[in-house]
């Protein structure tokens, strides 16, 4: 069994990491953050077969705590790992501004120079991520992350302040994060040395871009309008953005369509999967009685009973399915069959339909024709 010690398990990565290591099997886990007594460390590092050092501070009131935290402590673990003459896996988790003339800047470049002597002073395996600016659930807004305080404001009804909208920015999701800090455990004998490590996918965007993705995932509720979500970056974004939603906000009304026979409410629209829409339809009651020319559908009975019944334009046979709540089942809806479906219930029959093309008013590609000719 594996022992792992994570530093600055309650900061933003740490979390995540944590949470991903707590489902592993055959692992020891312990969590070590700024303001716990440092003798405590030590009995950890003591201990530990693996230690991601993640602890860190980004934006301290006081600038020196650059050097004392990111520095100072980096120097501790290993002069303590010294002292005890252990070599666990050493993972430092630095930054792309250790190449800059800042503060913070400065500090993760002499943490990483602090691990890398001791990989070649012992031979013990180190490795050193630079991550550019990492986004995703957990990220403390208006600290260190433009993307959690874009999607807290935004989710909060907040204004958000862009200086330069050209700005680009290099953006690395957590979870990816996790995935590649993880994926060092497995190995039983680490290459001795200090070894620069990257995670991919890595995104690029602008200011500018990223404020109209976040606001465009606000303006779903109105529009139920989703993003091109086969796009890793704006997936990963919009799953960030939700993280922030006030507790609550979970919940919105949809806008009902409602007659007599019964309601309708669409769902969600995407130019790139269709559209989703739910009815509610009185007993006895035949909504459709019509046929697309392109446009396919797909039916599924959520609750009741119905049967659906189909047509040919050119034909005269009808053909009937019968359908039901109590046994999931999905009705394709072919171009060129005029279609209906009856409530033959005692009860409301509640729908979920499908449709590979979001309703174009103008253009609906719906003609009526009864089924039963």
């Amino acid at each position: 069994m594996k022992t792992v010690l994570v530093t600055g398990s309650e900061g933003f990565i740490g979390k995540n990491l944590v949470e991903r290591l707590k489902r592993l099997s055959d692992l020891q886990l312990l969590c070590y953050d700024i303001g716990i007594n440092e003798g405590k460390l030590e009995n950890f590092l003591h201990d530990s077969d693996v230690v991601y050092h993640l602890a860190g501070v980004n934006r301290p009131p006081d600038p020196s705590e650059h050097g004392k935290v990111n520095a100072g402590l980096t120097a501790s673990i290993v002069q303590h790992l010294h002292n005890v003459k252990r070599h666990p896996l050493l993972v430092l988790a630095s930054s792309t501004q250790a190449v800059l003339d800042n503060p913070y800047g400065k500090s993760k470049l002499t943490a990483e120079e602090t691990v890398t002597d001791f990989a070649q002073a012992t031979g013990a395996p180190v490795r050193i991520f630079r991550f550019p600016g990492v986004f995703g659930k957990w990220c403390r807004p208006n600290y260190n992350s433009v993307v959690a305080t874009f999607c807290h404001n935004v989710a909060h009804g907040l204004p958000i302040s862009v200086s330069d909208p050209a700005k680009e920015l290099r953006l690395v999701y957590v979870d990816d994060v996790v995935s590649a800090l993880t994926g060092l455990l497995p190995e039983e004998s680490p290459k001795p040395g200090c070894e620069m490590l990257s995670v991919l996918p890595e995104y690029s965007t602008t200011l500018a871009a990223l404020v109209d993705k976040i606001t465009a995932f606000k303006s779903i509720r109105e529009t139920l309008r989703l993003p091109d979500e086969s796009d890793r970056f704006t997936r990963a974004l919009h799953s960030t953005y939700l993280s922030y939603l006030p507790k609550d906000n979970f919940a919105y009304p949809l806008t009902q369509r409602t007659d007599p026979r019964g309601e309708l409410a669409e769902l969600l629209k995407s130019e790139h999967f269709g559209q989703l829409f739910v009815s509610r339809t009185r007993p006895g009651i035949t909504r459709g009685n019509h046929f697309h020319d392109t446009k396919i559908e797909k039916f599924c009975v959520i609750e009741g009973d119905a049967v659906i019944r189909f047509r040919h334009v050119r034909e005269t046979e009808i053909l009937e399915y019968k359908v039901s709540g109590r046994d999931f089942k999905v009705v394709d809806i072919p171009p060129g069959y005029t279609h209906s479906i009856e409530n033959t219930g005692q009860e409301d029959l509640i729908v979920l339909f499908w449709s590979n093309e979001v309703f174009d008013p103008l253009h609906p590609d719906t003609t009526p024709a009864e089924v039963k000719a």
